[in-house]
């Protein structure tokens, strides 16, 4: 019996996941996260179902200016990956945000799907 190959997690792929959390809509939620998302902001945390997701990117162009900055990632598992950044952007209403972000992706039969997500916001310095 053929032995399975490991599974390697593409750096760029899993960012441009992340981008595409940011700036994607409903249905690109419906496609990249997992059944199930564990999720933690500072004003909520609980676990949430694809659609209950999906729901929370109705909006289009809620975000702008994006940076991220990778900070880390590990691969505890041939089908586990986490990843870690700090993220600034500009909210629709021209608001700079800053957060340091982890997500975390299994890998499905069907691509990376995110399974957890969390941020923490970080204080931006108007003056620079």
């Amino acid at each position: 019996m053929a032995k399975t190959k490991p599974i390697t997690a593409n750096k760029e792929e899993l960012l441009d996941l992340e981008k595409g959390f940011w700036t994607g809509d409903s249905a690109f939620y419906e496609a990249n996260a997992d059944t199930e998302c564990l999720v933690a902001f500072p004003q909520m945390a609980q676990a949430m179902t694809n659609a209950e997701l999906a729901q929370t990117a109705s909006k289009p162009n809620r975000w702008r200016d994006l940076d991220i900055r990778l900070k880390g990632m590990v691969e505890p598992g041939s089908d586990i990956v986490m990843l870690t950044y700090e993220a600034h952007a500009t909210r629709e209403n021209g608001e700079p945000y800053a957060a340091l972000v982890s997500t975390g992706y299994v890998h499905r039969v069907n691509g990376w799907k995110m399974m957890f997500h969390a941020q923490t916001p970080i204080e931006t310095s108007a003056g620079g």
